[in-house]
Formats: structure tokens, sequence, C-alpha cells
């Protein structure tokens, strides 16, 4: 699961950790520096647009969370953003294994005429949305429970990414003045929230109304959390009827120093930075880097190389639609995983 949803902590691949986190270690925090910090958010949502009364019945009842800071600064890649990246074996053998197929199998079939309106809407294969949904919260099963105005309010007052928080935090009253209550605005400690695991900021820009009830709830509604996934890919720039990419045969014998990537992505540059260059599938066959099974890619397509567990391991040609998903996600093993869950789910 991808745990923060759109946002990383680091721009590196994630891996789950089992290290005890504890708020005990950090430094007190002054109640009264808090509630100032609180005066100013609260001045910030007023001038865009945020109602008084929500901002008067939520600013008062806040207080600093130090278990949200203690999680934050223990993701991976947080104190060494050079760290080693983890194998990737072992995390496809833990997230995309025999039950998350079968439950996504059966959401697939369960909502067969919702996904293929939406795939119809969106050009988003059906099974990329469930793979999706099946990753960031099991398929429903646990969304997080964390009161998302008290963690984002935190988070912005310990400062390290204060203008991201802070514009979290607002978006999280905008969905209040919408009508969502308090009581449903949870999800991980980071703001993550609803099936799809949506920023705030993110539903206000792309969150859908799949049900056609007027409402785009991504709290209950496994529609819209499919349709409002479905709409996110498509902005991200998903083509339709291009796979995300292959698993692929490459030769021992084959000169990787060819095909290095030859720029470097302001975004997340250590995942970018595991890819080669753009070629097309044609030209990947002339240096005998071929599809590994029966699924093909078209000759003009452009896709790049990843070997994330490095020569001799199984690697994989990816193509535009990919790199859709790293947007939803920037972590290859998430994108990967996505891409190799929904290939089983929908065979």
């Amino acid at each position: 699961m991808s745990g923060v949803g759109l946002w990383q902590a680091a721009a590196q691949d994630r891996f789950e950790t089992n290290a005890p986190i504890s708020a005990t270690s950090l430094a007190p925090v002054s109640s009264e520096s808090f509630r100032l910090f609180l005066d100013q958010l609260a001045a910030q949502a007023l001038a865009q647009g945020v109602s008084k009364r929500t901002i008067d019945a939520v600013m008062p009842t806040l207080t600093y969370n130090a278990r949200v800071i203690a999680l934050d600064r223990d993701q991976p890649g947080a104190s060494d953003p050079n760290a080693p990246i983890p194998k990737f074996a072992p995390y496809r053998v833990r997230h995309v294994d025999a039950a998350r197929i079968g439950r996504g199998r059966s959401v697939y079939q369960r909502l067969r005429p919702k996904l293929m309106q939406i795939e119809t809407q969106t050009g988003v294969p059906e099974s990329v949305m469930v793979a999706i949904y099946g990753h960031e919260t099991n398929y429903g099963a646990y969304a997080g429970d964390f009161d998302l105005a008290r963690s984002l309010a935190s988070l912005a007052y310990e400062g390290r990414r204060r203008a991201l928080f802070s514009a979290e935090f607002i978006a999280t009253l905008k969905l209040m003045d919408r009508g969502f209550p308090r009581a449903k605005l949870v999800g991980s400690w980071a703001g993550a929230t609803g099936y799809p695991q949506f920023l705030p900021s993110v539903y206000l820009k792309r969150a859908q109304d799949g049900d056609g009830d007027g409402r785009a709830d991504i709290w209950s509604s496994e529609a819209d959390a499919l349709a409002s996934i479905g709409n996110y890919l498509r902005f991200a720039g998903w083509q339709a009827g291009l796979p995300w990419g292959v698993e692929a045969y490459v030769p021992a014998s084959f000169d990787r120093q060819m095909i290095r990537a030859r720029t470097n992505s302001p975004r997340c540059p250590r995942v970018h930075a595991r890819h080669s260059r753009w070629l097309t599938v044609a030209e990947w066959r002339a240096f005998g880097v071929v599809e590994a099974g029966a699924k093909r890619l078209p000759d003009h397509a452009m896709v790049t190389l990843i070997e994330p567990d490095g020569p001799g391991t199984p690697a994989y040609l990816t193509t535009m639609n990919y790199r859709a998903i790293l947007d939803y996600n920037c972590s290859n093993f998430y994108a990967l995983s996505v891409g190799l869950l929904a290939d089983k789910v929908e065979h």
C-alpha cells in the first residue's frame, strides 16, 4: 500500500519497516506557540474562502500530535536520502500475493459494469484502477484513522514542509465546507484519505462522482473512488490502449552503458534515475531485449528499461502509462506492483 498516497517524504523507493516509532524523543512543543501558529493558519484559510463557521468549529479543538511527527521523521530516506534501496522481489511477494490477487478479481467482477463505463470515459483499464484501489487501502479494508485536521496542522507547524501541509490543512477545511463531516475526514498520518488515498487538495481537483448521486464520496462509494482514480490517471497522461509495460528478457551480454539515461528528472530523481533512456520497442528488440511472456507492446511505442534488482533478475519495459502510475505515487516498487497486480486481476 502506498501509505501516503500521492505524497512521499523522500524521493526514493519506499519500503515497509517494522522499526519502533516513538514520540517521546521529540522536543516538547509549546501549546502557546502552536496556538499562535493556528491563528495564522486560520487567517490564511479565511483569506482563501473557508467559512468562519468551519474555522471557529475546528481551530479551538486542535492539539499537537507528536505521534504524526515521529512517523514523518521515521520515513525511509528521511535522514539519509542516499541510503541503499532494498530489493524489489520481497516487496513484490508482499504486494502481488495470492490474497490480494483473489480479492482484486472479486472486486473486478463485482464492479465490471461500472468499471467498463469509467474506462470508456477515461481510457484507463479497469484492472489498473482496481490494482491501485487494492494497493492503497486493500480494497477499502483500511484507509487510516488519523484525524486529517489534527495531523496536517501538526505537520504544518513542525515546519519542514510547511507550505505543503498548510495548503492540505486548508483544503481539509474546504472539504468540511462542502458538507463532509470531520469524522469522515480521516486517513493516513500524512493526510492521504479515502479509498484512493487522495490528499485533500487532490480531491478538490480530481475527485469524480461515479455512481451518479451528484457527490464524489471517496470514503464510502467504490464507484466514486474508482472514477476518481481513473480521472487522476487521465490527467496524469494515461494513453488509452497502451499497456503499462511488460516483463522483459535481457541478454546476459547486453551492454547497459548504451542505454543510460541522458537527462535527469526534476521530480523524484532517484526513482527516475533507475530507468534507461527512451527507445522504441523495435529498437529494444534489435538489442535482443524482448517481451518475456505472451503480452506484446507496439513496435512504435517508446519504452524504458528498469531492472529493479539488477542484471540477471526480472526486468521490465515500461511505457508512458507507467509514468502516469508514478505520478500517482512516485515509487518504482509501487508502480511495478500496481502493473503486475493489474495483469493478474484481469486474467
